[in-house]
């Protein structure tokens, strides 16, 4: 089941309908558009309402599979909230920038997250005592840098079954990689871009942080939602085995 969608008059109080300047519109967003403002289109919100459903719909799905839904949003307004909401709901993220070979080259990224995972495992235990004071200065240097870039996703040991991507059109990369294995994106799409790729495409304003927090404040609840559900799913299932 999906959480409440938000009404449009919450939509409108968090900015999502505004789009970009007419100049930097994509014309395979024109479907998305309801008209233009002050030279600013401006997004249909009721396209917004019924695509975030069917995205929720495709979160729900995956959840309740057992897999995990990976969170993305690496530009500046976004990278605190993609953090704190990713970690509302315990699914992986990658808010700094994404890797390359991230999901085209996997096993090198689980190496990595071992790595890093060893390291801070040996500084706890014993904070680098067999090192000298300059070898533990580099190696917990390391670990700072490590984190940055994967830390967001050192719990996970396989693809994800899903990818939440806050402005897809920052995120070339991760739509290529996501394409190449098979992996659904469910991603916001501004007015300035291409909705093609995606697979489950959500019209939204990409740059204010307002429009931001909406989608991932749903995406997190629905997230917790069906979690909740396969627990109960799971617990029915063996009460009747008994």
């Amino acid at each position: 089941m999906s959480v409440k969608i938000p009404s449009l008059d919450e939509m409108l109080k968090s900015g999502v309908h505004f789009g970009h300047v007419v100049s930097k519109w994509h014309p395979k967003a024109e479907s998305y558009i309801y008209t233009i403002k002050n030279n600013v289109h401006i997004i249909n919100l009721e396209k917004t309402q019924e695509l975030l459903e069917e995205g929720l719909g495709k979160i729900d799905e995956v959840i309740k599979s057992g897999k995990t839904v990976l969170f993305v949003g690496t530009k500046k307004q976004s990278r605190d909230l993609v953090k704190k909401y990713a970690e509302a709901c315990s699914m992986p993220y990658v808010n700094l920038r994404w890797i390359g070979g991230m999901f085209t080259n996997f096993k090198t990224v689980l190496n990595s997250i071992k790595k890093l995972n060893k390291l801070k495992e040996e500084k706890e235990i014993s904070n680098f005592s067999k090192y000298t004071k300059k070898e533990s200065i580099v190696l917990t240097k390391e670990i700072s840098k490590m984190n940055k870039l994967i830390g967001g996703i050192k719990g996970i040991k396989e693809l994800p079954g899903a990818v939440f991507m806050i402005s897809v059109k920052n995120q070339k990369t991760a739509v290529l990689e996501s394409k190449l294995r098979d992996i659904p994106i469910i991603g916001i799409c501004d007015t300035n871009t291409n909705p093609t790729p995606i697979d489950y495409p959500i019209p939204a304003n990409d740059e204010a942080i307002s429009s931001i927090e909406l989608m991932l404040d749903v995406v997190s609840k629905q997230v917790n939602e069906s979690k909740k559900e396969l627990v109960e799913l799971k617990e029915n299932k063996d009460s009747k085995k008994e």
